[in-house]
């Protein structure tokens, strides 16, 4: 509701400009006389709209107040030193000229307004996502939420649970290699690749996008994880011969390093994957 009067406000405030500008059009050409006084005065009041626009309404409004003062002494020392008149014309612009800049901080303000609140819906639904968006692969908050699953299951059932950690080695140097566009299509190939080595009840989970780092939960031991990164390593070996290499035209090569749960020296799903980490460094 809030964000709905917030864009009726901002788009009204819009209009209420266009029609402000289109009013001193007509003016400024129902007034051939004072052309060129108009002009410039007009492009004052879009240059103190435009301090307003960018800064805040009270740099706006002290500006006006000094255009105000200038102006009505210019029109004043007209007026004693040729005996003039005070018009039309000088009236118009006392009070056209604050207008316009009130009517561009509505619209600004409200602008702002619909650019935060959508800076903070867009935060909210990246930190809620359990999925990649160009991927399709369940993220590490969806890791967050199953690894406690996972491990309450292990420790009720006393199945053992091994969670996998696959990163592609010297990814920051390959990823200059391959087009931007091709990164993500990249990413998903090896995904499909780990994703084809495990049993539908075991889970794959992309958990750094940009280091290139997926998490492997298995309901197996140490050994049986072993069978797994054999697997892959072999898959992986079969497709740079063939897939890889001709598509990305760089070989791709793992590390894999695996850790079996035990309750007693995991304290969270962050701590297992550090512990799985940490393994990478055997795999070289």
């Amino acid at each position: 509701m809030r964000r709905n009067r917030s864009s009726l406000f901002s788009d009204l405030a819009f209009l209420v400009f266009l029609v402000l500008n289109f009013i001193c059009i007509v003016f400024i050409a129902g007034s051939p006389d004072h052309y060129i006084q108009n002009i410039i005065i007009l492009n004052i009041a879009f240059l103190l709209a435009l301090v307003t626009y960018f800064t805040t309404v009270t740099a706006g409004l002290v500006l006006n107040l000094a255009f105000i003062f200038g102006y009505g002494f210019f029109v004043l020392y007209q007026t004693v030193s040729e005996g003039g008149t005070i018009g039309v014309n000088t009236y118009f612009w006392l009070i056209m000229t604050p207008l316009l800049t009130v009517v561009i901080w509505v619209f600004t303000s409200r602008t702002r307004e619909l650019q935060i609140e959508n800076e903070l819906l867009e935060k909210k639904t990246a930190t809620l996502a359990t999925v990649d968006e160009n991927t399709d692969l369940r993220n590490i908050i969806s890791f967050q939420k199953d690894a406690s699953l996972f491990t309450g299951i292990s420790t009720r059932y006393s199945i053992p649970l091994t969670l996998l950690v696959v990163k592609v080695k010297y990814w920051s140097e390959i990823r200059r290699l391959i087009p931007e566009e091709q990164l993500s299509e990249a990413i998903y190939d090896v995904s499909q690749l780990s994703q084809s080595s495990i049993r539908t009840n075991d889970a794959l989970y992309l958990l750094d996008k940009e280091d290139a780092t997926w998490g492997l939960l298995l309901f197996t031991d140490r050994e049986g994880a072993k069978i797994v990164i054999e697997r892959i390593k072999l898959k992986l070996q079969e497709l740079n011969d063939t897939e890889f290499s001709a598509k990305y035209k760089v070989n791709l090569g793992l590390k894999i390093g695996a850790v079996q749960y035990e309750a007693e020296t995991v304290e969270n799903p962050f701590d297992f994957i550090l512990q799985a980490k940490k393994q990478l460094e055997y795999d070289v």
